[in-house]
């Protein structure tokens, strides 16, 4: 409780904030840097990756990569097994969070958790983008039909049998039509690539 009392409004600030701060927002607040590492020190606050921190009396997180890559990278956008993976339709295991750029952006600096990064021109890379919300951190994913177009543009990377797993996986979903899947392919240009195992499997 001394704790709390201690740092109650810094504390109320975490809070509003889904419990996690990166350091540069934190200060931007109104949260002195001094009183931050004091925060750390006496265990408020545990570090998550260099400069994010976390209330350590915050509930586990569900998805702690996914909100780390989150609020460290915000431009980028989670993508091909990452983003199939978070649409429950793939029995790929992502061992690293993919995440993709837009054309022309810097790879970030980020030591955990481990990404992999592609790079896309417009309009692929801001088509499709869905933002969700876990753990309390907005989280910016691809659709289902614009991550299927993906991995075929991506097939030499994530393998051709992953994509036409995704796209026979889509299309036991509720609800599944073809139009969003021929829209995406035509814009990342795998129209032609895509079309004959679409037309295998409707």
């Amino acid at each position: 409780m001394k704790k709390q009392k201690e740092f109650k409004k810094e504390t109320e600030l975490f809070k509003k904030n889904g419990g996690m701060l990166q350091t540069s927002k934190a200060i931007y607040m109104g949260i002195h840097p001094r009183t931050l590492y004091a925060m750390r020190e006496k265990g408020v606050v545990e570090p998550m990756e260099r400069g994010l921190y976390r209330l350590s009396e915050a509930e586990q997180l569900s998805q702690p990569d996914l909100t780390t890559v989150a609020l460290k990278i915000p431009q980028g956008v989670l993508c091909l097994i990452s983003a199939l993976s978070f649409h429950n339709i793939t029995t790929q295991i992502p061992h690293a969070v993919d995440i993709a750029l837009k054309s022309g952006a810097r790879k970030p600096r980020i030591k955990y958790p481990p990404c992999q990064f592609v790079w896309l021109s417009e309009p692929a890379f801001s088509s499709g983008i869905e933002t969700h919300r876990v753990d309390g951190v907005p989280i910016k994913v691809y659709s289902l039909e614009k991550t299927v177009a993906d991995c075929f543009k991506f097939r030499n990377k994530v393998g051709l049998d992953v994509a036409i797993e995704a796209l026979k996986d889509c299309r036991e979903k509720k609800g599944f039509t073809a139009d969003p899947l021929l829209k995406y392919a035509r814009i990342c240009r795998v129209e032609k690539i895509m079309t004959p195992y679409l037309q295998a499997i409707l």
